[in-house]
């Protein structure tokens, strides 16, 4: 299987991006510490042991570690599989599946390093309700699963060797 350019630059950016970020959080922030940078939005230090909204954070690392390894490859081996069944010509796609990978891995990273994934940009709404804290990875993931779905609604249009022409 070829790698292509654009997946594989997307997919290394997220992750340099994502390291980069989350080690300048862990340097100058103490767990917990928030900074205010714009009204409903802060940098806030967090760890998360679960998964997306802290699922799983609660139950045993004994089975949690695996399990999140387990899912993890999981995802791995399908964005592998779609990107080689993407045609190349479809570089949205491509770009979208290098986002999943990178943010993939980036947090794949954290759990297998610290046991919890590194978080820190908190957002919310009039201190109404404040969404999850999130990182890099998992922003690079939302937005390539939703460029994904942007597709399956908007195929390419067929190529003129497609259209027998």
């Amino acid at each position: 299987m070829s790698l292509d350019l654009l997946f594989s630059l997307s997919a290394v950016a997220v992750l340099a991006l994502d390291a980069w970020t989350k080690a300048l959080v862990q340097a100058r922030f103490a767990l917990g510490e928030s900074l205010p940078l714009l009204p409903g939005l802060a940098l806030t230090y967090a760890r998360n042991p679960g998964a997306a909204f802290s699922m799983l954070a609660d139950a045993s690392s004994r089975w949690r570690m695996p399990f999140f390894g387990a899912v993890t490859v999981g995802a791995l081996v399908a964005v592998l599989w779609m990107h080689r069944h993407t045609p190349r010509q479809d570089r949205l796609s491509r770009l979208a599946l290098g986002l999943v990978l990178g943010g993939a891995v980036g947090n794949a990273v954290d759990r297998f390093r610290l046991g919890e994934v590194v978080d820190f940009i908190e957002v919310g709404v009039r201190s109404v309700y404040t969404w999850p804290i999130f990182n890099v990875a998992d922003s690079a993931v939302c937005v390539g699963v939703g460029l994904l779905m942007w597709r399956a609604f908007k195929p390419l249009a067929p190529t003129p060797a497609q259209n027998g022409g």
